[in-house]
């Protein structure tokens, strides 16, 4: 059946430049966040050793929500994003929720990344005015950004290479000191310093429970190659590739890194605040090390600023042509960019030139804010399997018809349904966390206000009518199959 949210003949619509190395790499930043490199030492002395099964099971559950992602976008190439489908098969309101949320999201991560970006440019080069780095890093990815999508998939092309070229020598060096009998004031590098110290779970279950709060949010942004659905070349042969190697690039890039990083160094002496990254560097004898993973660090904050520019523009676009955002935003630039909408985003981000300023108070209510930010991600993940839900129960010929079913059907979406609800759970065993979970439905109150006044008016109202049109149409459709082959 056709879906509601088919654009008309007459529509601006992204064109579509991303090539399959661009796909595979933007996946890829999308999984290594920055807290690999700066946060997995607060992990690894919260959970020890256990952290690997913390990251295994956390990339596990995630791939089954980019399953369901990937299979109802391929269902319909209309769909520009999970937003698209949410709107379909959910209601008008679902599109709604999860648009805004998911700029909502990526807005307060951008701010946060500039502000991180600013930081690491002081300690490149000291005495710097913090203002110039968070004002020169927004200008440069809004230029590359507005000249064609390409232009955004070549940037974050490179910008993954380096984080995949970082964890790569970090492997290899490592692997050289365990086999050469490497030794530290710590003791000597081997595999058995991840079960000698206390075992695999030597903080107990809720040293186990205290890595998933923290690990999780090394997550946030594996669904961004969801947003480039549109803009995809060839995304029936190119998104399933992006998804399916997703499970590779977490037993490589987390688990084999921290499985040699615990085991050059026992996890009792990682810190949190301090980069294990570094650590291993400079016991290698590279004086460089902190320089380079400085670099490293800024690169993965300016990848990350990136995706929140494209991925947000990308959500304002398509609100803005189903009526949930103002109009200016559904016009596409000669390039057939959302021009306007990048501009939204960039005015947003030149906040965080002024709380740069603002002093540590602000620093600690704007760490509260991001972990706002990675809660609400959560809700989007779960609109990606509710949908998947209705969809199976709406449209089961096409599912039938699917190339790139979701393993495990319905069972593992209520098996990862499970698991997010011991990850809130996890979230109230820490006050800082447990404040930010409380703190995050003001956010839905505000869309929830929000949507209450703009469903009154004709468009929603017909939107909305539309939506109850199609629910009938399915079920009848699906009747008559089910009479039919009885």
């Amino acid at each position: 059946m056709k879906d509601a949210t088919v654009q008309s003949s007459g529509a601006p619509h992204l064109e579509r430049q991303l090539s399959n190395r661009h796909i595979q790499l933007i996946a890829i930043g999308g999984a290594i966040g920055t807290g690999l490199f700066m946060g997995s030492g607060k992990t690894i002395s919260a959970a020890g050793p256990s952290v690997i099964f913390v990251y295994m099971i956390i990339g596990f559950m995630l791939f089954f929500v980019m399953r369901a992602m990937g299979e109802l976008l391929l269902s319909n190439l209309h769909y520009k994003s999970f937003s698209d489908f949410a709107g379909d098969l959910l209601g008008p309101w679902a599109g709604f929720f999860t648009g805004w949320t998911y700029w909502f999201c990526w807005v307060v991560t951008g701010i946060a990344d500039v502000i991180a970006i600013a930081g690491y440019a002081n300690e490149l080069v000291p005495g710097i005015p913090l203002w110039i780095p968070g004002v020169f890093t927004i200008a440069v990815l809004l230029v590359l950004n507005l000249v064609t999508v390409k232009a955004f998939g070549e940037t974050e092309f490179w910008f993954a290479l380096i984080k995949i070229v970082a964890i790569v020598a970090l492997i290899l060096t490592g692997l050289y000191m365990i086999l050469s009998g490497f030794k530290s004031e710590a003791g000597p590098a081997t595999v058995e310093n991840l079960w000698i110290h206390g075992g695999f779970f030597p903080n107990e279950f809720m040293g186990f429970v205290a890595g998933f709060q923290i690990a999780v949010f090394a997550f946030v942004g594996i669904e961004l190659v969801g947003t480039t659905a549109a803009e995809t070349k060839d995304p029936e042969k190119n998104l399933p590739k992006a998804i399916n190697s997703i499970p590779v690039r977490i037993l490589l890039f987390y688990v084999g890194a921290l499985i040699i990083l615990m085991a050059v160094t026992p996890w009792t002496q990682f810190e949190a605040g301090h980069s294990p990254f570094i650590g291993m560097f400079s016991l290698a004898g590279l004086g460089m090390a902190a320089t380079v993973i400085n670099l490293v660090v800024l690169t993965s904050a300016m990848s990350s600023a990136n995706s929140g520019i494209y991925s947000t523009s990308r959500m304002v676009f398509g609100l803005a042509q189903d009526g949930d955002a103002p109009s200016i935003f559904s016009k596409l630039s000669v390039q057939k960019v959302p021009r306007n909408a990048l501009f939204l985003t960039c005015v947003l981000l030149f906040s965080s030139v002024a709380l740069l300023y603002a002093g540590d108070d602000v620093g600690k209510a704007f760490g509260m804010v991001t972990t706002v930010s990675a809660v609400c991600f959560m809700f989007v993940w779960s609109i990606i399997l509710a949908s998947y839900l209705a969809f199976r129960k709406r449209r089961p010929g096409l599912h039938q018809a699917s190339k790139f079913k979701m393993p495990g059907g319905p069972v593992m979406v209520w098996v990862v349904f499970a698991f997010f609800g011991f990850v809130l759970w996890a979230l109230t065993t820490q006050p800082d966390t447990l404040l930010a979970l409380l703190i995050t439905p003001i956010w839905f109150a505000v869309l929830g206000a929000a949507w209450a006044i703009l469903r009154r008016n004709p468009l929603h109202a017909a939107r909305y009518e539309t939506f109850k049109a199609g629910v009938i149409a399915d079920h009848a459709e699906v009747k008559e199959t089910a009479s039919v082959s009885s």
